[in-house]
């Protein structure tokens, strides 16, 4: 029987961000919020200190002219400084605009002159000179405020601190104007613009209000997936819905967080921090799972066979306990030995704490999610998009399904529409694109439902299943539907060397691929078969690997439909980058940057 959440929290949910944030401060005080790496050693403050800065800052905001819904914007990797500015901001009655650090110039320049920032965080000397390049081009931009002190200029270029002794200043002649300030905000004032980054043209803001984060966080807390004995690391872009979510989840649940955006600090943050759970997009988990394989098989004898069938039986029993079956004494006693000489060592290299992952931004292969929990790991995989502030469902510890993405959170709705579309309905959802009455038109049904765009179904119970993005799945010339994400997990599952599977094959006569191959992955395996000390595209190219991954896609065919099967492929010469504009800043493939590059390639495929 599914359970069912009370929904009464959204009679009384806090007002806005700035109430939410208040309300943490006053309750958690002395505990421990954040906590960041300086140099080599980790500092920590507590609500209360993290609320008195926020409050200086917010306050300095106010003293430079900010008004009720205007926009700052924060342009910067993940780090402490970014959450507190974007506390800063929305306590000040502004909403905060992100911009990702690897945008280029030219979009950063549109996306603050189209939501019209009145200020921007700047992380760096990098993202200054972007502002500057363009500073012509932003009228309306008043101050820049920095997180590196050493490139402030005391007039266009503040430091943190210079803002908030502004703060101090107005405090003074303005003692409860934060409070004021949070009491005028409307749960229907904008919070947020995020701009997506989409495959092609200009990106859309999408308008997210201070009810939608408030829910996103409350209906969390309501499903009893969290609470403040837990503790997270947080790494994801703060610029993409999903860091944001998670810290919505924060002020509402008022667990500590800590926080480092250096994706190749991940693993060892995680055996140091020792956190309790963790965020992450599905290659984060692709990678790892990856890195463990083939350390494995590099030692080779008697260590692979050991683990190899510690995962055999592992997985076995894993099925058992899920299809509510006893599982025999012999396979019972084996799994206690693997778990300990085995799966505890893979729970270690996580830090050893880690109740669940959660996966989410695209579909992560049930496969692998088994492989995970077959080590003691569970992956618990959520469902949304930024139009929705990111969370719509989510599998649960006590309740999950793999290769799903769990129920509607409590007081969401989801419907299947035409086409097979997920529909999503809740206070979460977007006021529509900034500047857009045309697209946030399409982007509604006439009754009201937000059109995601990806194809899915629901079961009997409520649990959702996505099958792709409706635009990404195309018809063979033969007339067979074909499902790209689907086949594409597949591949990522068998092989631990792909960093990227494309198919392609609409209108044509089969399905094709291109394949990405993982540099640390290569690194490590031209190191054990001869080739160290090689470039990337020597190895990559070479006829050891091309055989190698032959049989990978020998293995994937065997698992296809005949229709699905993948005749014809080609290894790039280069993995995909966020840099080289063919990955999202969240790591999707602009699949039609990547078509459109390699043009030729795939049209020899069907000479």
């Amino acid at each position: 029987m599914p359970i069912n959440f009370d929904t009464s929290f959204l009679d009384h949910m806090p007002k806005n961000v700035a109430v939410q944030f208040h309300e943490r401060v006053a309750a958690s005080g002395d505990a421990e919020a954040f906590r960041f790496p300086v140099g080599d050693a980790w500092e920590s403050v507590t609500w209360n200190q993290a609320g008195e800065r926020v409050r200086r800052l917010a306050a300095g905001l106010i003293s430079l002219g900010l008004g009720a819904e205007q926009r700052v914007g924060i342009a910067s990797s993940t780090r402490y400084e970014w959450i507190i500015a974007d506390l800063a901001i929305m306590c000040a009655g502004g909403a905060t605009t992100t911009v990702y650090p690897s945008t280029g110039d030219d979009d950063t320049s549109y996306i603050l002159g189209d939501s019209e920032c009145r200020v921007v965080f700047a992380e760096d000397a990098e993202q200054l000179e972007k502002l500057e390049k363009h500073r012509a081009d932003l009228p309306k931009l008043d101050k820049v405020v920095t997180f590196d002190d050493s490139i402030a200029d005391g007039d266009w270029v503040i430091s943190l601190d210079a803002l908030a002794e502004l703060g101090d200043a107005h405090l003074a002649d303005n003692p409860q104007v934060i409070e004021q300030t949070a009491e005028a905000i409307e749960s229907d004032h904008l919070a947020t613009l995020i701009y997506t980054s989409g495959t092609t043209g200009r990106p859309k803001g999408v308008r997210l209000l201070h009810r939608s984060w408030v829910y996103e966080g409350e209906a969390i807390k309501a499903q009893g997936i969290l609470d403040a004995n837990d503790l997270q690391f947080l790494w994801l872009p703060m610029a993409h819905s999903f860091g944001k979510v998670l810290l919505s989840t924060q002020l509402a649940c008022g667990f500590p967080t800590a926080i480092d955006g250096r994706v190749d600090k991940i693993v060892d943050n995680l055996g140091v921090v020792k956190p309790t759970f963790m965020g992450a997009a599905p290659r984060i988990f692709e990678k790892a799972h990856a890195r463990i394989v083939t350390m494995q098989a590099a030692e080779g004898g008697a260590k692979e066979k050991l683990f190899n069938k510690a995962f055999q039986v592992g997985i076995e029993v894993d099925r058992l306990k899920r299809e509510g079956k006893s599982v025999p004494l012999p396979l019972k006693l084996q799994h206690g030995l693997f778990d300990k000489l085995v799966f505890s060592k893979v729970r270690e290299r996580f830090g050893g704490r880690v109740r669940f992952f959660i996966s989410g931004s695209a579909a992560l292969n049930a496969d692998i999610a088994q492989w995970f929990h077959a080590a003691g790991i569970l992956i618990l995989e959520g469902y949304g998009m930024t139009e929705n502030a990111a969370g719509a469902t989510v599998n649960h510890l006590e309740e999950y399904q793999m290769g799903t993405v769990g129920r509607a959170f409590p007081g969401t709705e989801v419907r299947i529409g035409e086409g097979d579309e997920v529909q999503i309905k809740g206070p979460h959802v977007m006021a529509g694109y900034h500047n857009l009455p045309d697209k946030t038109a399409e982007t509604f049904t006439d009754d009201g439902w937000l059109r995601t765009g990806d194809k899915g179904s629901l079961d009997a119970d409520g649990f959702l299943t996505i099958t792709g993005r409706i635009k990404e799945l195309f018809k063979t010339s033969g007339g067979k539907y074909v499902a790209p994400p689907a086949i594409e997990a597949k591949f990522k599952a068998i092989c631990p060397y792909v960093s990227q599977f494309m198919v392609f094959g609409s209108e044509r006569n089969f399905v094709s691929a291109l394949i990405t191959l993982d540099p640390d992955a290569m690194a490590t395996w031209a190191e054990e078969n001869g080739m160290a000390g090689k470039d990337y595209t020597e190895i990559v190219q070479s006829e050891q690997v091309r055989s190698m991954i032959g049989d990978y896609v020998d293995q994937l065919n065997t698992q296809l439909n005949r229709w699905e099967t993948v005749k014809k492929w080609e290894i790039l010469d280069h993995d995909l980058t966020i840099e080289s504009g063919e990955l999202t800043p969240s790591m999707k493939v602009k699949r039609t940057v990547v078509e459109q590059n390699n043009a030729d390639l795939i049209d020899s495929f069907y000479v």
